[in-house]
């Protein structure tokens, strides 16, 4: 017996006050507002989970006609509201797999202690992942599973997910096989995409940096790798991780096993950049301290810089020079960096806007970093714009000029969610 194909439903949605495709972009230095392309009181026709159009008012006006008479293949779903369409938002650098909370470290820094003094007293990174290691599975699918709904409400259809609170091969992989299991629950919560970051920092039990390296890359990486785990490796290359040439020879390992490379780069010292550009790397994330010397060299090896405007505010530093980036013509990318420790707040469009404000980028610079920017720093060329043949992954605010959605600061809320082709909110 011949098994059926299920049939794809055909949807009109619309009419949208704007479409803000995000088509038509360079993939990296500045973007003008007047280079958006924009589409007036169209809709979208979306077949199954992929966009199949894009249509102008009258085009959009004759669909509504068709898809009125009796056995027309379209199904209409009518926008009642003023609206404006973005692409789904794209969270290319987040940590949300973690158990437990650190508001003590957050009053503690509040009261002037510094990152690396907490943690030197046993508060810091390694807290987290005590109680990482410590929850169950589920308590950790749990966890993880409400955070990317929170994600998924506030806009954001794709979001990178990191492990690194584990730190032995064991709780690695638990880590990584949540966020695998997470990733099936697909009606519910953005595409996550996981990332192997066990090159966090060097846990207690380990001699040395190099001692714990070595270990995962023989006995985890391969691991991983096998199980189709995760396809992106990442290192926190910094003093109180790990230095340069301690990182050299694990990305090595890690780039010969066939996985994609990203660097905790830059955040507090400059080393990590090196790295990035010497492996070129797909992206280079944190870089609040690098200089234009360093910068160039991501440019020169075409490595993305990804800012995290949501550590700078959690930690009270300044933000990465994303103006000096896109004026030496690098793709800049835009992540919350949602964690525990530095990042607990999670909203990546207001954290944009304020690294907008700041750094005085355009509206089309912060739209870009966290669509079609975000979805190259993950090597995904089926998001981040809306076009035919792209997944129908798209969002609407209330309002009738998209300039209103960053002018909120974060504020105005996404009241339409499509993910892969279903109305999510």
């Amino acid at each position: 017996m011949v098994a059926e194909v299920p049939v794809k439903e055909k949807k009109l949605i619309g009419p949208f006050k704007q479409i803000i495709t995000m088509s038509d972009l360079p993939s990296t230095g500045p973007i003008s507002d007047d280079q958006l392309v924009i589409v007036q009181d169209g809709g979208i026709v979306i077949m199954g989970d992929h966009i199949e159009k894009i249509l102008d008012k009258e085009e959009f006006e004759k669909e509504v006609d068709r898809a009125k008479f009796q056995g027309s293949d379209l199904i209409y779903h009518p926008v009642t509201e003023e609206a404006v369409a973005l692409p789904g938002l794209i969270d290319c650098h987040t940590h949300i797999c973690y158990a437990g909370s650190r508001a003590s470290d957050y009053a503690r820094r509040l009261s002037g202690e510094t990152y690396l003094n907490i943690a030197k007293s046993g508060g810091g990174m390694l807290d987290t992942v005590r109680k990482t290691r410590a929850a169950t599975r589920k308590e950790l699918f749990d966890a993880l599973f409400m955070r990317g709904l929170t994600h998924l409400q506030r806009g954001v259809t794709t979001c990178e997910v990191k492990s690194g609170y584990g730190l032995t091969i064991e709780d690695e992989i638990k880590m990584l096989e949540m966020i695998n299991e997470a990733n099936k629950s697909r009606a519910l919560l953005p595409d996550l995409i996981p990332t192997c970051l066990a090159a966090h920092t060097c846990p207690p039990e380990y001699d040395s940096p190099q001692e714990y390296l070595l270990d995962i890359q023989k006995n985890l990486l391969p691991l991983v790798k096998q199980r189709k785990l995760a396809n992106r490796v990442d290192i926190f290359v910094e003093e109180s991780a790990f230095d340069k040439e301690t990182a050299r020879s694990y990305v090595k390992c890690a780039k010969e096993l066939g996985f994609d490379i990203t660097v905790h780069a830059d955040q507090f010292s400059i080393s990590g950049s090196e790295i990035a550009a010497e492996f070129k790397a797909i992206s280079a994330d944190h870089l609040e301290v690098s200089d234009e010397k360093h910068l160039q060299l991501l440019k020169d090896n075409q490595v993305i810089a990804v800012v995290l405007p949501g550590a700078s505010l959690g930690l009270g530093i300044g933000f990465a020079p994303a103006r000096k980036m896109l004026d030496l013509g690098l793709s800049v990318a835009i992540s919350s960096d949602w964690n525990p420790g530095s990042a607990p707040m999670g909203d990546l469009l207001t954290q944009a806007i304020l690294l907008g404000v700041y750094e005085k980028l355009t509206i089309a610079e912060t739209l870009a970093g966290i669509t079609l920017r975000a979805a190259d720093a993950l090597k995904l060329d089926d998001r981040g714009i809306i076009a035919p043949n792209m997944l129908a992954d798209f969002i609407a605010y209330k309002c009738d000029n998209y300039q209103e959605i960053i002018y909120n600061q974060g504020s105005l809320r996404p009241f339409l969610v499509y993910r892969r082709g279903k109305q999510i909110l």
